[in-house]
């Protein structure tokens, strides 16, 4: 085995205290999805949307990464193959942990997009008062974060991983959240070996070759251990 992909979803960084995206303590509290998570939303209330990406983003200084980031970092670190974390998460959660072989499909809260010239500056700060783009200077700044209706960040880079891989892992996913989703089938068709690892059955389990549930704390670790033991 010598190629591994490993796709991670909200149940990853739960532990470390980010609210899940559909949970009872969801990301969008106290808002609908339509309201801050579509490019419509944010033509109609760029200030709403604005403010709502600064909470998220400000309160990622709350929260740091927990064992099982850590473990992927150490499985990046050391494994002598290809290997692609691809990670539906915004959170800054498994740079900080130290993974380098990692791609954003959604986009990161700590990055903005100008609409005018495209530039995509790392950005701290608040993103509402219409502060200037770093390139063009002018007040077209975002957050890069892929809204519903908007096409995901490097689909043809994972596509190939998925292709060549020898492994598809996918860690703390929903299995309901397209194209993601379909991830297990490329994965199925390349003929490569497909693992799911969730707090508790997904919509996607049945498609898997085998499954394990329990806390991404305890099951990603124990993972990387297998893996580097050979």
């Amino acid at each position: 085995m010598d190629n591994i992909v490993i796709l991670t979803g909200a149940g990853i960084s739960a532990e470390s205290g980010v609210p899940t995206f559909r949970g009872p303590d969801g990301l969008w509290e106290g808002h609908r999805v339509e309201d801050v998570a579509t490019p419509e939303a944010f033509d109609r209330d760029p200030v709403l949307v604005q403010r709502f990406y600064d909470a998220r983003r400000a309160a990622l200084a709350t929260v740091a990464p927990n064992a099982a980031h850590r473990a992927l970092a150490r499985l990046d670190a050391a494994w002598p193959g290809d290997l692609l974390i691809v990670t539906q998460n915004v959170d800054d959660l498994h740079e900080r942990g130290g993974a380098k072989r990692l791609l954003h499909m959604h986009g990161e809260l700590r990055r903005a997009l100008c609409t005018g010239c495209g530039a995509a500056p790392a950005w701290d700060g608040d993103l509402s008062g219409d502060p200037p783009c770093p390139r063009c200077r002018q007040p077209r700044l975002r957050p890069d974060i892929v809204w519903f209706g908007e096409m995901p960040y490097h689909m043809d880079a994972i596509e190939a991983a998925i292709a060549g891989c020898d492994l598809f892992v996918s860690i703390g996913t929903s299995g309901a959240v397209y194209p993601a989703a379909n991830f297990v089938r490329w994965a199925e068709a390349s003929g490569a070996a497909t693992l799911e690892l969730n707090l508790e059955p997904s919509a996607g389990t049945p498609l898997f070759d085998s499954a394990r549930h329990g806390p991404a704390s305890l099951l990603v670790p124990a993972l990387v251990a297998e893996l580097l033991a050979g």
